[in-house]
């Protein structure tokens, strides 16, 4: 898996890209909080369930129809969050689909179950530049956790900088030629 410091990239990025008109700021921290949310299911292992079940690590909460039910669920009770129903549930859904789709990316585990309940199959995209992060402070404090976070430092937040500047620079760009024509 991604680590707990990278998967909320998406959602940050996403914020910059479209400032805080469009992304207000507490459907911002929603989006983070969806972001990580997904890897509760590592509560799993402790009720004895087993990683490769529907129900273990990767699979019904890393899913397409969790995110759906997810961002629905905030749609239904959105009066705080400041933006239209399509906006939340936008943000939302990609917000805790970014985890299955980074966790799909890394060189480790049994693959990430989208498309639980209507099939058990783990995926794993065919290019998986992301290492896999050791579950646990114990195991991630060491030098293959190091390494974890040089591989998500490239092929996480790189990408989610770049996009946050495009649509930062471009709100600019934006602004000051609206502003030269008038």
């Amino acid at each position: 898996m991604a680590t707990i410091f990278s998967h909320p990239a998406v959602p940050i990025s996403l914020f910059f890209f479209f400032g805080k008109k469009k992304i207000p700021v507490l459907l911002a921290v929603f989006g983070i909080f969806f972001s990580i949310l997904p890897d509760l299911d590592v509560v799993a292992f402790k009720f004895g369930i087993p990683y490769e079940s529907d129900w273990g690590h990767r699979g019904f909460t890393h899913s397409i129809l969790f995110a759906l039910i997810m961002s629905c669920i905030v749609v239904f009770f959105r009066t705080r969050l400041k933006a239209n129903w399509l906006t939340i549930f936008l943000f939302l859904f990609v917000s805790a689909i970014s985890h299955g789709v980074l966790d799909a990316m890394t060189t480790g585990g049994l693959g990430v179950g989208f498309l639980i309940p209507w099939s058990s199959e783990r995926i794993f995209f065919e290019y998986r530049p992301i290492r896999v992060s050791p579950i646990g402070p114990k195991n991630f404090f060491t030098e293959r956790g190091w390494i974890v976070i040089q591989s998500e430092m490239i092929w996480i937040w790189l990408p989610a900088l770049s996009v946050s500047l495009i649509g930062v620079l471009m709100r600019r760009l934006i602004k000051y030629r609206n502003h030269d024509e008038n």
